[in-house]
């Protein structure tokens, strides 16, 4: 009889391991399979606190993007597709990705596992005058310098982003600020933690220009 329940006790406890180790591989799977984060038709989320790693759009010209999901453009469409695919969509980086394209870094961009992308939106690149943009776009080598130094490995969240990160052009962009407000070199952020299905961006006011 003691042997009986002890071999009960031990089928329990198996049966309740089991089903503890099954809830954890479906809970995994279930991460893994969710979409990066979006952002709805409400309002951008504006708050002074720190932010979480799972926190939605933030910024002022959040506003100027577009809000319909079926819009390539929106924040819901954006996390779907890759990063410069994503951009092509959204009419406040059109001369960003015209830069893209001309640069060649399409597929590049598109196919990197993970990266944090500090994009210029259309007013940045406004605030160049024309002549010295242009000569910058004509210049396939300056220009790829230029984008790359935007471009740093992994997906930075809004908690993770203050602080030194090495570009892909390989010299240091400097982020300063916390919660909502952060600066990167001189630029500010408009529009923060945009998702991409391989990279997180930041939509920057000012184009950067590499320290070298």
């Amino acid at each position: 009889m003691r042997s009986s329940k002890i071999t009960a006790v031990a089928a329990a406890a198996l049966f309740s391991v089991s089903v503890a180790a099954c809830g954890s591989d479906s809970d995994s799977d279930n991460t893994a399979a969710e979409p990066a984060p979006t952002m709805t038709s409400a309002a951008p989320m504006m708050s002074s606190a720190a932010p979480s790693d799972t926190m939605t759009n933030f910024g002022a010209g959040c506003s100027a993007v577009p809000t319909d999901d079926s819009n390539p453009g929106s924040f819901a469409a954006m996390a779907q597709v890759p990063v410069a695919t994503a951009a092509s969509g959204n009419p406040v980086l059109s001369t960003l990705v015209t830069a893209v394209k001309k640069a060649g870094l399409v597929d590049s961009l598109n196919t990197a596992p993970e990266l944090t992308v500090f994009a210029p939106a259309n007013s940045a690149f406004d605030k160049i005058p024309k002549a010295d943009l242009d000569k910058v776009l004509a210049d396939k080598k300056t220009l790829t310098s230029v984008l790359t130094y935007h471009v740093v490995a992994g997906k930075l969240t809004p908690a993770e982003l203050a602080g030194t990160h090495k570009t892909l052009e390989g010299d240091e962009v400097t982020v300063t600020g916390s919660g909502t407000d952060f600066k990167v070199d001189d630029a500010s952020v408009v529009c923060g933690n945009v998702q991409t299905a391989n990279a997180t961006v930041y939509i920057i006011d000012s184009v950067l220009m590499p320290k070298g």
